[in-house]
């Protein structure tokens, strides 16, 4: 996004809301998806997560530098992973996917929020938002929306070490589990090449998409009388 900002391409209300609505990513939802790991970790059983600083919503007990730059300059960004002792679990495997899903739920629900707010300020204040102010909110809550649907479908990839390589080793035995971990940083570099490649871009954006399509449709229901 920064990138785009320092070659031009984006007009300087653009430029200001999506930099407000990456900061509010950064120190709010990127702590909020790890939060999500680790409350769900504590209450499957792992009571020591609490003691190693993660079960709380501060910031700094999350931020990792360089995935906030990434969020940044590249749109898609982390923060530091939170270490689960998944040997408290009643049933270890299942709970680790559990906890893994959480933290993309948490996105698509920070998301859907936005999109609450997004229908409610045109169904209640429609004078605002056809403002010069209101351009700044629209263009922040689009983004917002964009960049936590796109953190949601890919961290439910299922290539190790994302989320969703962990939901998909719930059903695989464990020889291929083994595989995968040996292997993590291999299908890592894969994924990006794929990504930057082109081919994974196209899925994730037709993924990310029908997403928001069909949360969209369902946020806007409550304002359907107020909103066309």
């Amino acid at each position: 996004m920064l990138s785009q900002l320092l070659r031009g391409q984006l007009t300087f209300q653009t430029a200001v809301a999506e930099i407000l609505a990456v900061l509010v990513i950064i120190f709010l939802i990127l702590p909020l998806h790890e939060w999500a790991h680790a409350q769900t970790a504590y209450l499957l059983g792992d009571k020591g997560i609490k003691e190693r600083g993660r079960l709380s919503l501060n910031p700094l007990s999350h931020i990792d530098p360089i995935g906030a730059l990434f969020m940044l300059f590249v749109g898609i960004g982390w923060a530091k992973p939170v270490p689960v002792d998944s040997r408290y679990f009643k049933n270890p495997k299942l709970g680790m996917g559990i906890t893994a899903l959480m933290g993309p739920v948490s996105n698509i629900v920070a998301g859907f929020v936005g999109m609450i707010i997004f229908y409610a300020l045109w169904a209640f204040a429609p004078g605002f938002m056809y403002s010069e102010g209101g351009g700044y909110v629209i263009t922040f809550l689009q983004f917002y929306i964009t960049v936590n649907i796109n953190l949601a479908v890919f961290n439910l990839l299922p290539i190790p070490p994302l989320d969703g390589s962990k939901v998909m080793f719930t059903f695989l035995p464990d020889n291929a589990v083994a595989f995968f971990y040996k292997y993590q940083m291999v299908f890592f570099a894969l994924l990006f090449i794929l990504i930057y490649t082109g081919p994974l871009s196209w899925i994730l954006s037709f993924l990310s998409e029908n997403l928001i399509n069909a949360m969209g449709w369902l946020a806007k229901l409550p304002f359907s009388a107020f909103v066309s």
